[in-house]
């Protein structure tokens, strides 16, 4: 592997991770919380539906992205109803907001367009570009540094850069800000913030709303800028994925970058090598395809260790009278 293929490799795996970052990060607000949130597949997959459908009928993808926004933050709400207001079970809430969107986005696509459940393919102000930093080109012909800027860092859509730059500022937020503070807690012991005056039930739903609007976003990358238009159930696991790498990195902010990373990665490799000859034994396609997920269970399996998760996690509180 020549120093151009592999960082062509990496320029592949940050754009592949990208939506499992914004959706890692989304569910890392959301358990920190001590909600748990395995519908991160539902409201992608409803907010890559929704920002294709308004970018095309609209062309603007501005536009899109905040129907994306939208759609996920009413079945973020609708989680939340089920799990806080209502007390219910958090996981068949999540389950049942997976299967909803399944089925939502395809009747409403082919409601609306009638192309077998997808939307039309999006160009120009429809979709994000990518974005090329300031002498990415005059660069390019430096040895080494040149392609690392002008290949690697240069090129990307907008919204790489907002998932990049989610993870310091998710850092920040989690443990140098009073509301990260109280947001932890809540994670933890929600019967001392509540002792304390602070509304259990207010940050939870604060928590709900931040995984909803980044879980928007993802979905709206896959559907707007890594693909150009929607097709059914494009988020092809990614929210389960994403919640694998959650775990991976024991609810961490950075260590969930690195997670994502390494999937994306894992991703790439297997989309560049496919039927590789084997001297006459050939790996076929199918197995390359599942190589990502393959690893993942296995690094998750014998590399993550004791991930102990928020202890007041999936449990509703009820406050003592």
């Amino acid at each position: 592997m020549d120093f151009l293929t592999l960082i062509q490799i990496l320029d592949s795996s940050v754009r592949l991770a990208t939506p499992l970052l914004l959706a890692c990060l989304a569910g890392l607000y959301s358990e920190r919380a001590g909600i748990f949130d395995i519908g991160l597949e539902g409201k992608m997959l409803a907010a890559a539906f929704f920002c294709a459908a308004v970018a095309s009928l609209t062309g603007s993808v501005w536009v899109g992205l905040l129907a994306g926004i939208a759609a996920s933050l009413a079945l973020s709400a609708l989680h939340g109803l089920a799990s806080i207001t209502f007390r219910g079970n958090q996981l068949i809430s999540g389950v049942a907001i997976i299967l909803l969107a399944q089925g939502m986005t395809v009747l409403i696509a082919q409601d609306w367009f009638s192309q077998g459940g997808r939307t039309p393919s999006l160009a120009g102000s429809a979709r994000f570009n990518a974005i090329d930093l300031p002498f990415a080109e005059a660069l390019s012909g430096v040895p080494v540094l040149g392609p690392i800027y002008s290949e690697l860092i240069s090129g990307h859509p907008i919204l790489v850069y907002l998932a990049i730059a989610a993870v310091p500022f998710t850092w920040w937020v989690l443990y140098r800000t009073r509301f990260g503070l109280r947001l932890r807690a809540v994670g933890e012991a929600p019967e001392a913030v509540d002792t304390a005056g602070v509304s259990v039930v207010g940050l939870r739903f604060a928590a709900v709303g931040i995984c909803g609007i980044l879980c928007g976003i993802a979905g709206a990358y896959l559907s707007t800028a890594l693909q150009a238009g929607f097709v059914k159930d494009m988020t092809a696991g990614r929210g389960f994925i994403a919640l694998a790498a959650l775990i991976f990195a024991k609810w961490r902010p950075w260590h969930a970058m690195w997670a994502c990373l390494l999937f994306g990665f894992l991703q790439a490799v297997a989309l560049r090598y496919q039927n590789i000859d084997l001297g006459g034994f050939v790996i076929p396609v199918q197995v390359m395809d599942a190589l990502p997920y393959i690893l993942t269970v296995v690094i998750l399996a014998g590399f993550v260790g004791k991930a102990i998760p928020p202890r007041a996690g999936g449990e509703p509180y009820v406050k003592e009278r």
